[in-house]
């Protein structure tokens, strides 16, 4: 390979910005010919005498945009390594030239990839120099997009990089979202509390052919039920007090997206019915219209709720819930999947002391043991939280088994066997009626549920109903018979 030799020709403007060509050519005064005309014009100008230099040349510098090609060459010809360099999937763009005018040559060429075809002698040191410089802007168009996309990508692996597994129900899982993706079936979304209902649903959409369009997460079990209704469908002004304009809302929102409706367990009956018919008929009303919208919207619902259970208990639409349940997923507590515990914990570790800027790189062997261990709960969302909270306190490179929660690290001494643990837990029932244990046992495991939620988020009911899966007036609820039950206890021993 050889650089082309400084031309002594008249300077022109350079196009901006400099466009690097690989001009391939066994003919040296072709080669000083093109260089005379190109380089005084600003295109930076590199020369191959054949297509195995050619080939070495595009190895060794990848900022070569366009390769100016002679079809006829000794050996390997121009039309051999024209497919080469696309076979290569290579973004160079590649303008051929030949003092051969032969239309199924050129027609050969630009079937094979070509962006352009010259004759020589060229018909004009500008038509040369135009060619190249669209070629070049071609070739940044196609660099761009190729970037663009594996920005998608990498963006696209990170949004589904919480969905994080290999044991077994996760494989399934995986492939049940690909499958489901392809699909335009309704889906509802079945798994405890801090299962991953939503980065379910989400990967759903991101892979689907709705991807362009809105992913609208709603969840029915923190707006009150007296707004439902108008968060779902939207109202027109003057519609009820305080109704001042138009609005739409999260099915329009929603439109030609996915709508997930989160916690769909909590809506009430008078609000599923108005569902139901969204989902039957493709349109919904807002409150106070007369005319129905149309909405092309995938719902996909979820729920930590046993819907067949409230559908037997008249709490859930018969009707609607068969609308839904096309196609059933069920999302593994991490209990069931123990062995993606260290991959999980990792993950969060990675992501925490990231933002913390802190430099801790790992687990203690006691810290390890002490999270696979547990049951977590509150699932994945817990395991996230003790990572986080880990991070934060710990003063070692390492995670240490003092770091994490509580619940986590028994003191010395206490009784790590589940069977001695169940043991001493029950022995005070045993001397009742199984009637009176059952609820004794029931009210006891619910305090210390409820008293654990409270202390992990420092008293903040909300946030410690979000984590039981209620809603704040229900946990509340809970919250005032347990102290009702606790102040009657009291009483009695008195």
């Amino acid at each position: 390979m050889t650089r082309a030799p400084d031309p002594s020709a008249v300077s022109a403007e350079p196009p901006h910005p400099t466009v690097s060509v690989l001009v391939v050519d066994d003919d040296p005064a072709s080669v000083r010919s093109v260089t005379r005309i190109l380089q005084p014009r600003g295109f930076s100008v590199t020369a191959a005498a054949s297509a195995a230099e050619a080939l070495i040349a595009l190895k060794r510098d990848d900022t070569i945009e366009v390769v100016l090609l002679d079809v006829v060459m000794p050996g390997v010809s121009g039309l051999d390594l024209l497919r080469t360099i696309r076979e290569a999937n290579l973004a160079v763009q590649v303008v051929m030239m030949t003092a051969f005018a032969d239309i199924d040559v050129a027609v050969t060429a630009v079937k094979n990839g070509a962006h352009d075809f010259l004759t020589k002698p060229f018909p004009s040191p500008d038509a040369l120099a135009l060619a190249i410089q669209k070629a070049a802007e071609h070739h940044r168009l196609l660099t761009r997009s190729r970037h663009l996309e594996q920005l998608l990508r990498e963006r696209e692996r990170e949004s589904d990089a919480d969905i994080i597994g290999n044991a077994a129900p996760m494989r399934s899982l995986y492939r049940f979202i690909d499958a489901l993706a392809r699909s335009a079936a309704t889906v509802v979304i079945q798994g405890e509390s801090g299962t991953g209902k939503e980065l379910v649903a989400r990967a759903i959409h991101r892979r689907s052919p709705r991807s362009e369009h809105p992913f609208v997460p709603v969840n029915c079990a923190a707006i009150p039920e007296t707004l439902v209704e108008a968060e779902l469908f939207g109202y027109v002004r003057g519609a009820f007090t305080g109704a001042r304009e138009h609005r739409k809302g999260l099915f329009e929102a929603a439109h030609q997206g996915t709508l997930l409706l989160d916690e769909i367990g909590d809506l009430s009956l008078r609000v599923q019915v108005k569902l139901l018919r969204a989902l039957q008929d493709g349109e919904i009303k807002r409150i106070g219209a007369t005319e129905t919208t149309r909405v092309d919207v995938r719902v996909i619902a979820a729920t930590h709720m046993d819907l067949q259970d409230a559908m037997r208990t008249g709490r859930f639409r018969e009707d609607l819930f068969y609308r839904l349940n096309v196609v059933p997923l069920f999302l593994p507590a991490l209990r069931e999947r123990k062995s993606d515990i260290p991959l999980l914990a990792r993950h969060f570790l990675t992501r925490y002391a990231t933002r913390a800027a802190h430099p801790v790189t790992g687990f203690s062997a006691e810290a390890l043991a002490a999270l696979q261990r547990y049951d977590w709960p509150g699932n994945v969302r817990e395991l996230e939280n003790a990572i986080e909270r880990a991070v934060v306190v710990t003063r070692d490179p390492e995670i240490q088994l003092r770091d994490l929660p509580a619940a986590l690290c028994p003191p010395a001494g206490h009784p790590q066997s589940a069977a001695v643990r169940t043991a001493l837990f029950y022995a005070p029932l045993f001397e009742r009626p199984f009637a009176q244990a059952k609820q004794a046992a029931t009210t006891q495991f619910a305090q210390a549920y409820t008293q654990a939620l409270l202390a992990r988020t420092q008293g903040n009911v909300s946030r410690a109903a979000e984590l039981a899966g209620l809603n704040r007036s229900n946990f509340r609820r809970l919250l005032r018979q347990l102290q009702a039950a606790s102040d009657a206890s009291k009483t009695t021993k008195k």
